[in-house]
């Protein structure tokens, strides 16, 4: 409110307070009967009907009132001179007290970036549990949910051991997850044009495989040396099959070319987010089909994505799971990385070229290490021995023909390297089953040798008749089965009249072997026991 109308506001006031509380004139006798409205004060013209406004002031079109007396006290803020009752009174001025002066500091000094404290953000992760999911609704219509079964084992180990089959997949491969996922994730430009890949592995058979089921053009380009059981596989998949080369490294190199010039996309196992997404779909029915687990047994090798994948699902579901990847003995990239904090491109060894053929064209990503080195509880290497002896217990007691690496994960607890998990629930991965029949029947026969349940021993006989018939009952009596003799006669020079007998017998297991050993030495001096 301005000053000029809080002067008018105080002077209505005066004026209304003032026609209260004047003392008014006395009364005639004859005004005593006078309505109220002929009374003079509230009249709002002049006091006679002949007065006029003569003299008077107007003032916004209003005639104006008598003066007013206006308290001074009530306008001793508006300024140093007030009109009080027509006269001006002069005021003395206020004394205005200064504000303080306020001191300004002085502007901080100039640090250094250096100097402060930068606190890194972290790295955004290479692969989410997001993505797993997205996976697994992607391929859940044309992936079968493979069984995660109680094993027999269980009580000869001491723990709860569950095999998660996934080598029942159509291609025999865990791979599958992987190829599916990254074709369907492929623009329709891609998918129009097809893909292509080289080699004889599990990656490219399930590539083939679902590439048909999409209706993309697939091509696989094979060495010479891929046997024609294997090409008839691809074949029967629909894959267009071109042999080329003597070698893997001239097929790829053969297949790059020819993606080039027609616009084909080359696939290749690698450690793409999308493929290792895929891959980790296992993690997830892991934990949904197994409750109150402890520990995941997966096999690490390949190109290492199964383990990743699994193990990015399995730690963001329950942090409390071990993690535990197992390697081939002969090939322990992971391990050598690990211990060097940093993938290795190569390392110096020989693998079985036929056990561990997929091994010999991997390779460690950047990305799959540290996925491994950082969700990853344990690694440990297995021989060769042991993957044969583990494959030998799933045909005897899960009644199902797995290959070296499908095996690894069981070898691991059939060796005792994972003591921590007596009385534990464990799962196993087995991640595929894809050997060659006549390859399958060379390791069954090798594991048991190194079990001892197959033995094979040379005695040397009289020519009296009966004595074969001797060592033969001798067999018969200890439920012995012999599976090869070989009967030589006149063997060495100096034993013209005796005859040197080889026996390749069976046993049930190594009880039965020593049991067996001791019988013989005690009936032939002369036996010797011989190497398979």
């Amino acid at each position: 409110m301005n000053f000029a109308a809080q002067l008018f506001y105080s002077s209505y006031l005066n004026e209304r307070l003032e026609r209260l509380f004047s003392p008014k004139p006395a009364i005639k006798d004859t005004e005593e009967n006078d309505p109220f409205w002929h009374r003079e004060e509230l009249r709002l013209g002049p006091a006679d009907p002949g007065d006029s406004f003569k003299g008077v002031q107007f003032s916004n079109g209003a005639v104006g009132r008598r003066p007013t007396l206006i308290e001074p006290e009530r306008l001793k803020d508006f300024g140093e001179e007030e009109l009080l009752n027509g006269d001006v009174k002069v005021r003395e001025p206020r004394v205005v007290v200064e504000a303080p002066v306020i001191t300004l500091m002085e502007p901080p000094k100039t640090r250094r970036v250096s100097e402060f404290r930068i606190v890194p953000r972290p790295a955004p992760l290479y692969l989410r549990f997001e993505d797993i999911s997205a996976a697994a609704f992607t391929i859940q219509s044309a992936i079968q949910k493979t069984p995660c079964t109680y094993s027999r084992l269980s009580k000869q180990y001491s723990m709860e051991i569950y095999l998660k089959k996934e080598h029942l997949h159509y291609t025999g491969s865990v791979k599958e997850r992987g190829a599916l996922y990254l074709l369907s994730s492929l623009t329709q430009d891609q998918q129009r044009k097809g893909v292509i890949v080289a080699t004889d592995c599990n990656f490219s058979m399930a590539v083939a495989h679902h590439a048909v089921e999409l209706k993309i053009p697939v091509f696989a380009i094979m060495p010479s040396c891929c046997s024609s059981p294997r090409l008839r596989i691809y074949r029967d998949y629909g894959a267009m099959v071109i042999s080329y080369g003597s070698t893997s490294h001239d097929s790829k190199n053969h297949a790059r070319h020819l993606a080039n010039d027609n616009g084909y996309l080359y696939l290749e196992e690698d450690e793409s987010a999308t493929y290792l997404a895929g891959l980790g779909t296992v993690g997830m029915e892991i934990y949904e089909q197994v409750p109150k687990l402890d520990a995941v047994v997966v096999p690490a090798a390949g190109q290492y994505g199964l383990l990743a994948g699994t193990a990015a699902a399995i730690k963001h579901l329950s942090s409390n799971i071990l993690v535990i990847g197992i390697e081939p003995e002969g090939f322990p990239l992971l391990l050598q990385s690990l211990k060097t904090d940093g993938p290795i491109k190569d390392i110096h060894s020989n693998p079985n070229t036929k056990l561990y053929g997929d091994l010999m064209e991997c390779s460690l990503g950047n990305n799959t290490f540290q996925l491994a080195k950082k969700l990853v509880d344990k690694v440990i290497s297995v021989s060769e021995e042991d993957s044969l002896v583990a494959m030998l217990r799933f045909q005897e007691f899960e009644r199902s023909t797995v290959d070296t690496e499908g095996a690894m994960g069981l070898a691991a607890i059939l060796a005792g390297q994972l003591p921590e998990l007596r009385g534990k629930r464990v799962a196993v991965v087995v991640s595929s089953a894809n050997m060659e029949l006549d390859l399958v029947r060379q390791c069954v026969d090798r594991a048991l040798v190194l079990e001892d349940r197959v033995s094979k021993f040379s005695v040397q006989l009289g020519e009296w008749p009966g004595d074969m018939a001797k060592l033969l009952d001798l067999l018969s009596r200890e439920d012995v089965r012999l599976l090869d003799v070989s009967h030589r006669r006149h063997s060495d020079k100096s034993d013209l009249f005796k005859a040197k007998v080889e026996c390749v017998v069976e046993t049930r297991d190594k009880t039965q072997s020593a049991q067996l050993r001791k019988t013989l030495s005690e009936r032939y001096p002369s036996l010797c026991w011989l190497e398979r």
